[in-house]
């Protein structure tokens, strides 16, 4: 089971992997390393994130649970691994489930381009 990174400050950073070469409503990404992936899917809370694509490109994520649309999975730009740039998105996680030793992200729509 991967572990945990924990940072100079304190903070616990998890690895999550995306199923694709960047995210798309539909898409999924796996957390790996939670202490009990059950129990967060019926109650996350924010984590910071290491997301690895599939391609092998990387980049620091945020699950953030008090945004006002809902949980959400804040991704800053990055270049994927055949070098396209994929700007800073903010998209709505539409379900968490705890699958084994992981917790599965289904991502929703992008909150970045939505109006109210």
């Amino acid at each position: 089971m991967p572990q945990p990174s924990i940072e100079p400050d304190g903070a616990t950073t998890f690895l999550a992997v995306g199923s694709h070469t960047h995210l798309f409503p539909g898409a999924r990404c796996r957390i790996q390393g939670l202490p009990n992936p059950h129990t967060f899917a019926a109650a996350p809370h924010p984590l910071d994130l290491y997301l690895r694509f599939s391609d092998g490109a990387a980049t620091d994520a945020e699950l953030r649970t008090a945004d006002p649309a809902g949980p959400v999975l804040h991704v800053p730009a990055y270049t994927t691994g055949a070098g396209t740039a994929i700007d800073a998105r903010t998209w709505i996680v539409r379900k968490f489930t705890g699958t084994g030793e992981e917790v599965e992200l289904t991502i929703g729509a992008n909150s970045s381009i939505q109006t109210s």
